[in-house]
């Protein structure tokens, strides 16, 4: 199979969709790999690399786009590259479509194929393709916070960890998933006063064994949450239900319940986000106020740690990636039904109910 792996466009962008070492997999298995000029550059990696791997390296987007029959990347396309996609090519990246209209309607019209990252599952039914970045955004997502905590970035001025004396941040973190459970022992480890809520017992039952004792649980309800909203002084929102919007976890008339200068930091926001205000931002400008209320909501939180994001990454996507270009994607997607779950859009139909179910657009069931 011919494969690209295209520079990403999008803002502050720096990971990349493949490693030279798995360019050199994919090689040894008798594939053809070609890489955009400086496509690894933000994480690490120099054409040199990826041409003693035994890549091609080509010098335009266009170019890429046009030789391969798989593309491999890490965010959805954005709208300077709709016209680039070719009906039949398959493209194996992020996509969020339950979040962007404009994009569904595009890879629709393509033609392409379509396997969401987000969307796939394993044998034990959860998502492996996600939880590497939800790792890096968990752990970020605090790291973030503390800083717009700070004044000059907009905060009420305080240390997550406190000193002695004086009392440390308190951090509210919505959802015990694989973000919220990295978020909170960050989090923890900084000393801050910190409340993790969920509607799952069994995950707040676990949570509360496994955490530091900085570390308490709440059921999550929108009477908890607005009792805990006055005292607080970060929110992280980490939401997710696979592949659909994600809830509104504080609507815009709770906030006047906050203090001025409290952060809110949405990860969700790949989904729509967890907060009524959020709207998303980038790397170059993170964040915004509503009421006095700081929001970071940017997009593509992993791509500030490149390096480490693009590491995490390709771990989990390389086997499929093999996969894919050993077998086709249908034949791949009749061996693992996890990754049929990751087909959200074939030839103009949307595969993937939770997408047609956002945008209210006809479900196809998957033909294999």
């Amino acid at each position: 199979m011919i494969i690209g792996v295209p520079k990403e466009i999008k803002n502050n962008e720096n990971r990349v969709g493949m490693t030279p070492a798995g360019v050199k997999e994919l090689v040894g298995q008798g594939h053809k790999v070609y890489v955009q000029h400086t496509a690894g550059e933000g994480s690490g990696f120099s054409d040199q690399d990826y041409i003693n791997a035994g890549a091609s390296i080509l010098p335009t987007i266009e170019e890429t786009y046009a030789i391969a029959e798989m593309i491999v990347k890490v965010k959805e396309p954005i709208e300077p590259e709709y016209a680039l996609v070719k009906k039949g090519q398959l493209l194996f990246t992020y996509f969020h479509f339950a979040s962007d209209r404009a994009l569904t309607e595009a890879m629709l019209a393509s033609g392409a194929t379509c396997i969401a990252y987000e969307t796939v599952r394993d044998t034990r039914g959860t998502l492996p393709l996600l939880i590497p970045m939800s790792e890096v955004a968990g752990r970020m997502s605090v790291q973030e916070g503390a800083r717009f905590l700070e004044k000059p970035q907009g905060g009420k001025g305080i240390l997550m960890g406190g000193v002695p004396g004086v009392k440390p941040a308190k951090v509210l973190i919505l959802g015990g998933g694989v973000v919220g459970r990295n978020a909170a022992l960050m989090a923890a480890g900084l000393g801050a006063d910190v409340t993790i809520t969920d509607i799952s017992l069994p995950t707040l039952r676990h949570i509360a064994e496994t955490m530091p004792r900085n570390v308490k649980t709440l059921y999550s309800s929108r009477h908890n949450i607005e009792q805990e909203l006055p005292t607080v002084d970060l929110v992280i929102g980490s939401v997710l239900i696979p592949g659909a919007k994600a809830p509104h976890l504080v609507t815009a008339d709770m906030l006047p319940l906050m203090r001025k200068g409290s952060v809110m930091v949405d990860v969700a926001i790949d989904q729509g986000g967890c907060f009524e205000t959020s709207h998303p931002t980038t790397h170059s400008e993170p964040t915004y106020e509503v009421d006095g209320i700081v929001h970071y909501a940017v997009a593509n939180i992993p791509g500030a740690v490149p390096f480490t994001s693009t590491l995490a990454l390709t771990n989990a996507t390389l086997p499929y990636a093999i996969r894919l270009a050993n077998m086709g994607w249908r034949e791949a997607c009749k061996a693992d039904k996890g990754l049929a779950e990751g087909v959200n859009i074939v030839d103009g139909q949307i595969t993937f109910q939770p997408v047609a179910q956002a945008w209210d657009l006809p479900y196809h069931k998957l033909e294999l």
